[in-house]
Formats: structure tokens, C-alpha cells, sequence
């Protein structure tokens, strides 16, 4: 290791510190260098690090996107992600550059931008329309393969995204093999009924979820509407109901039931699975369902089997041996005289967020498309084949598998810490030291003579402790605290021979846009959207802007407590986070009162950029997320404004008032580059405001009516 060297403020010098100062002795290194080469030994280091030519390749293998991103993200030759809206059929003019997507929308409006603030969720259309398309893919070659003598019918639960254009979009795609929706909740039951007045008639609207009279009646309804519906049932209790309220309303309902199996998933989503999950009947409730249909002359209504092993189920052998347990279940019920048609197995169809593709991770899953596929027609045939029961419709929801491509979050590195400082910045304060503390920089100079790495890392803590405490008693000054500090972290980076974790301050809330990796732990992949063509050369952890200490990012894919990245340099740097498409908007709260992030919706075209943006929504303004906790924001800027009037005179204060507003009207993130509303005081105490950018900056927030500017017209 190179030597040390610093200035020391004292009289009397540590023995040996002549010798150390000149750089004449070294911790072990192959790179030698005292405070007069640190020029030379960055050089040596910028020579090396370019000697090895770095190339989008090997971004791309650093940060796994060939593995978790295949077929829809890859890197292109200027080292940009890009997106492969149609899978693996997408042809080299249609991948679409994720940073020209970005620089489109966050330019000004009057470059050619549409103006929006960040972070934002970049929304493909193509990739959702693909995933189903696989996956009504994968089971028909299976049904085919296998002589499977009926089909598959898949529906989405709206819960993994309940955004209203991802939700039509579903339907859109699906209308072609009767893809439907699931529901489990009112408020999901009506979203799905309104969106399936455009989608196939013989599409399923299965109702999950706990069920009181009301949701029951619209349930229902939904059938007297003509839709395709099945109320499943999740307790006991709500057969009664069922039949009761079908009665009163003259609706022939069609019913499902939930089945408690035995199969668990041991992993963190398998809580809903096993005999002590939160939903489904037992046996002997299933048998009581059955009676109780029979006596009301309705067991013919019982045509569904409905079951849940949990999401993110990691291998076939599990998906096995569930479905298998439920066929023999749905096989019985034919047997007591139900009019058994379809059995539904719920979600579980993983996402390999790792790229691992290893079967002992709720990161990942061990299989595909095709081999889940498989397996499960491959189980629900041969039971069904032992039993002489009439190959039933397969149907699945599979939400996270569908969803979780599609959208991208996109948001900036704001600023980082500072690493640690070089050699001839450093100014040891001896002569204020402690005796102890003088005694612990004589013990780490011998040791560094002696290439002693570990007797000097431990006498350079040793010292950095001692002086803590003497700031503490108020006998060292800050400055010279700062100078120990210094100190400590240029040896601890010299004998590691790597640079300290730095902290990247992102523009995000990881509550409101990552809640899952808050919540539970959840993993994304991170990855910078650009500038992959060069070697990132930082290790870093991400803080988020809310003032919570969990509002930080330090694990990252492959087991890493820190994420390469690149040095700061001109202009923004924006990082992705990818396969986030469910759950992750709908978990999201207001911590902070930080909102949602911009939103735009991008499909790929034949122009000259290969993309169309079709939709863009602003993120919610201060005003918006105000009004979600009950405040009145017109009321509070009116109240804000009198206070300036009334301290800072009326002219002043009503302008002084726009800049008020305008924060208002603004998101809740920051703006790099943004500038102050008010340009200057006169002599006689007036404030001017800057009018351009009063309205440049508010015009990517509120509605123009919504505008509340009191200083000019």
C-alpha cells in the first residue's frame, strides 16, 4: 500500500514521523506513492482502469440485465438500456433507447419536452401485451402437447395494478382468447365490471376476497348483467348468503369455493398456503358448502375450485404436487354431484428478479413460461385421467408474472458523499492531542514502517475513538476533529485498497414508489439507464429524500450491500428500477407527503426515435397530497398570504404570496437546476418576481385553472 503522509501541527515530532512524511517507507502495496506522487499514482490508476476496454458487455453481464431482463431490456452499443417491447420477436429498429424516452419527457416544453418532473414510471404497453401473449402461449402448446381436452382462460387481479389504462389494456389484449379479470374487493368488482363491458363475453369475473351481503348482491348483479361471474367463496358463512340473496334477486348464481390445501410454500409469500393460511374452506367445510347447496337445490350452481399456493412459487416439484392435491379435490366434488367445470390455481407464476433462476430464492423461480405450463396441465390431466373426470378449463392469476415487466421507475442521483480526502489535505492537530492519542499516532506510524496493515488499521481506530471523546469533553475543535477523521479514512482506504461505500441521494420516496423493499424486503433490480459504456467506479447505497432512517436502499440483486455506479459528472444521472410493475403503486403511501411519481405511457412506432409517447400525467402536486390528509390548500395560501401582507407590506407580500403558490402547484421532489421565482429586492424593500419561470415551473404541476397567482395577470 502506498504511504502515508499529512501535516502535523507540533513542536516535537512521533520518532520515525521524518522517515513517514517522506514517503520513504510504505504499507504493503504494489503501488508505492507518498503525499509528492498521489497525481502520479492517480494516473497509474486512470491507465489501468482503461487499459481494460469496458464495454456495454460488460455492464450488462456486471449488473445482470442479460439474465433478469431477457427478452425486454438489453444495453446498446452507446451504452443505453433499451427496451424490447415485443420479447425476443422484437426486430434491432424497434428496441427502444430508455434515456431518449427520458430526455423526451423532462426536457422543457420548450425544447420539444413535455416539461415533466421526476421520478417517473415509464409504462410499455407492447411488453404487458407480450406477457399475456406468452402466456396464453405457453398453455395452449401445452394442452396441445399433453392432449389436454380443454383450455386454458386465464384472468389478471387487479390488485397486482388497479391502473385504469393497464387494467383496459388487459381486457384489449386478452379479448382474443377470453382473458378476463379477477376482484377482490367492491371497489375492484366495479372496475372490473366497467372494463369488461369492452372484453370478451365469455371472459371469467371471478370474485375473491371476503364477502358481505353487498358485495354479494353485485356480484350478482354483474351476472343478471350478463357477465361471465363466479363467486367464489372464502368462508363458510357466505354460502348462506349466496343462496339467499340469489333468491331475492332471481339470479342463477355460478359459485366457486376456496380449498385450504395441505401443499406449502416455505417460502416468504407462502403464508397464504398450508392448513393455517388465512383463506380458503377445510375439508369439512367444504363438505358442509356441499350439503348446504344440495338442500337448496343448488349444487349444480358449484362449477369452480379455486386455491392459492402463494406468489412467487420457486419450483415445479411445489406447483406439482398443489395442483395434483387440488385436482384430486376438484375430482371429489364431481363425484358428490357438483357441476364441475373449472379449476382456477390462483397465482404464484414467478419473476426471476435476480436473474438467478434458482428454485431456493423468492428472488427467483427455477422454471419458465413453458415449463409451468407444462407442469400444471401435466398434474391436473393425469389426476383427472385416474378419476374419469372431464379435462376441466385451467384457469390462473397470474398478476406479478404479467404486470411486472411493463413499467420502469426512472429517477435521478441527486448528489453524493465525499470520499476520503487525499494526503495533503490532511492536517493532524499533534500538539492538541491526548497523550494516549499521541502515543496511538506513534503505534500506527511504527506499524505502517513495519507493513503492519492490521496493527495500523487498529491503532488509526484506536486514535479516531480517543479523539471522539476529547470532542466530546469539549478540549478539541471541530476542525480538528475533521482533520482525524480524514486521517482515519484515508488509511482505512489505503490497507483495504478499495473506496469507502458512498451514498447517492436519489429523487424518490422508497415509501410511496418501493414500498415493497421497506415492507418485506423486496429486491429490485437497479440499474443506471445510461452511460453503461463506461466503467462505474463507485460503490454506493441509495438514500431517498423522506427524513426516515429506513428511507435508504442497501441490498441490491446477487446478495450486494452496495451498487456500482458512476462518478457524478455533468448533467443528470439516472438510475431504473425494473420488473416493479405490481403491486408497488398501489402499496405506495404519502410518507413525507411525497406523491406518485409523472407517468407516460410509450408504445413503440415506426418513427424515427422508434417510440410515440401516448399518455403523460403529471405527478401529484404539494397541493394534491395536502388534500389527501385533509388539508385545504386554497385555505392555507389564503391564510399565507395575508401573513405576508401583513409583515412584509401588501405589494411585497402579494408577491412574495406567488412563490407560495407556486410551490403549491409544484411536486413534492426536487428540481435540479430550478431557479428562486423572486430575481431581486429594489431599494425600497419591493421583491420582482421572474414571471418565465413562475410559469415554467408550475406548468408541470396543477391544472391551469387550479393556478393561484396574485403578483401580475
Amino acid at each position: 500500500m502506498p504511504a502515508l503522509a499529512c501535516r502535523v501541527d507540533s513542536a516535537v515530532p512521533p520518532p520515525g514521523y521524518s522517515a513517514f512524511i517522506a514517503g520513504e517507507n510504505s504499507l504493503a502495496t504494489a503501488v508505492p506513492f507518498s503525499s509528492s506522487t498521489t497525481t502520479t499514482a492517480a494516473a497509474v490508476d486512470s491507465t489501468n482502469s482503461n487499459s481494460t476496454h469496458w464495454s456495454p458487455a460488460h455492464s450488462s453481464t456486471l449488473y445482470r440485465i442479460d439474465r433478469w431482463g431477457a427478452p425486454y431490456f438489453a444495453v446498446n452499443d452507446s451504452g443505453n438500456i433499451t427496451v424490447r417491447p415485443h420479447g425476443s420477436s422484437t426486430l434491432s429498429h424497434q428496441e427502444i433507447d430508455l434515456l431518449k424516452v427520458v430526455k423526451k419527457v423532462s426536457d422543457p416544453k420548450s425544447v420539444g419536452g413535455l416539461g415533466l418532473q421526476m421520478p417517473l414510471i415509464v409504462r410499455f404497453p407492447d411488453v404487458l401485451k407480450n406477457r399475456l401473449e406468452s402466456l396464453q402461449s405457453a398453455f395452449v402448446s401445452a394442452i396441445q402437447t399433453q392432449g389436454y381436452e380443454s383450455r386454458y382462460q386465464g384472468v389478471y387481479p387487479v390488485k397486482c395494478n388497479q391502473d385504469r389504462f393497464v387494467v383496459e389494456d388487459i381486457v384489449k389484449f386478452g379479448t382474443p382468447f377470453r382473458f378476463g379479470l379477477e376482484a377482490g374487493s367492491k371497489p375492484e368488482l366495479l372496475l372490473a365490471m366497467s372494463c369488461l363491458c369492452k372484453g370478451n363475453p365469455e371472459a371469467l369475473l371471478i370474485c375473491n376476497g371476503f364477502k358481505d351481503a353487498e358485495y354479494i348482491a353485485l356480484a350478482l348483479l354483474a351476472r343478471k348483467f350478463q357477465f361471465n361471474t363466479v363467486i367464489v367463496l372464502e368462508q363458510e358463512e357466505e354460502v348462506k348468503l349466496v343462496i339467499d340473496i340469489s333468491k331475492k334477486l332471481s339470479v342463477r348464481p355460478v359459485i366457486g369455493l376456496r380449498a385450504k390445501l395441505r401443499t406449502k410454500h416455505s417460502g416468504h409469500f407462502g403464508s397464504t398456503s398450508g392448513e393455517e393460511g388465512k383463506f380458503g374452506l377445510t375439508t369439512n367445510h367444504i363438505l358442509r358448502v356441499v350439503k348446504d347447496l344440495h338442500d337448496s337445490d343448488m349444487l349444480d350452481c358449484l362449477q369452480l375450485l379455486h386455491f392459492h399456493i402463494g406468489s412467487q412459487i420457486p419450483s415445479t416439484a411445489l406447483l406439482q404436487d398443489g395442483v395434483s392435491e387440488a385436482a384430486q379435490i376438484y375430482s371429489e366434488l364431481t363425484r358428490l354431484g357438483a357441476d364441475m367445470k373449472v379449476i382456477d390455481i390462483g397465482g404464484g407464476l414467478g419473476i426471476d428478479y435476480d436473474g438467478s433462476k434458482s428454485g431456493n430464492s423468492d428472488l427467483s423461480v427455477s422454471y419458465g413460461l413453458e415449463e409451468y405450463a407444462s407442469t400444471v396441465v401435466n398434474a391436473i390431466r393425469v389426476v383427472c385421467d385416474r378419476k374419469s373426470v372431464k379435462h376441466p378449463i385451467i384457469c390462473s392469476e397470474s398478476g406479478r408474472a404479467i404486470v411486472s415487466h411493463h413499467s420502469i421507475l426512472i429517477f435521478e442521483a441527486m448528489s453524493t458523499t465525499d470520499t476520503a480526502p487525499s494526503m495533503n489535505q490532511i492536517n493532524l492537530p499533534f500538539i492538541e492531542l491526548s497523550e494516549d492519542a499521541r502515543s496511538d499516532y506513534w503505534n500506527m506510524s511504527d506499524a505502517v514502517m513495519r507493513h503492519d496493515n492490521e496493527t495500523c488499521l487498529f491503532y488509526a481506530d484506536q486514535l479516531k475513538q480517543r479523539c471522539v471523546e476529547q470532542f466530546k469533553e469539549g478540549s478539541l475543535g471541530i476542525e480538528q476533529l475533521a482533520a482525524v477523521d480524514g486521517l482515519f479514512d484515508l488509511v482505512t482506504k489505503i490497507i483495504v485498497g478499495t473506496e469507502p461505500v458512498r451514498t447517492y441521494l436519489v429523487n424518490l420516496s422508497i415509501f410511496t414508489s418501493i414500498p415493497d423493499f421497506w415492507s418485506i424486503g423486496q429486491i429490485f433490480p437497479i440499474v443506471p439507464i445510461h452511460r453503461l459504456d463506461q466503467k462505474p467506479e463507485v460503490k454506493a447505497i441509495l438514500s431517498d429524500l423522506t427524513c426516515d432512517s429506513d428511507g435508504k436502499i442497501d441490498k441490491f440483486i446477487g446478495g450486494e450491500a452496495n451498487l456500482p455506479l458512476h462518478k457524478p459528472g455533468n448533467g443528470q444521472y439516472y438510475l431504473g428500477m425494473f420488473l416493479g410493475g405490481a403491486y408497488q403503486e398501489a402499496l405506495g403511501g404519502v410518507h413525507n407527503l411525497f406523491g406518485s411519481p409523472s407517468v407516460v405511457t410509450v408504445l413503440q412506432s415506426d418513427g424515427p426515435h422508434s417510440f410515440a409517447i401516448t399518455q403523460a400525467m403529471p405527478g401529484p402536486s404539494c397541493a394534491d397530497v395536502l388534500r389527501v390528509m385533509q388539508h385545504e390548500p386554497k385555505l392555507m395560501f389564503e391564510t399565507l398570504k395575508h401573513r405576508a401582507e401583513e409583515f412584509c407590506g401588501i405589494d411585497a407580500g402579494s408577491c412574495l404570496a406567488s412563490m407560495v403558490a407556486r410551490s403549491f402547484h409544484n411536486m413534492p421532489y426536487l428540481e435540479p437546476g430550478s431557479s428562486c421565482s423572486l430575481t431581486a429586492m429594489n431599494n425600497s424593500g419591493f421583491y420582482y418576481c421572474n414571471e418565465e419561470d413562475y410559469y415554467a415551473g408550475s406548468e408541470t404541476g396543477a391544472n391551469e385553472d387550479e393556478h393561484w397567482s396574485y403578483c401580475f395577470d
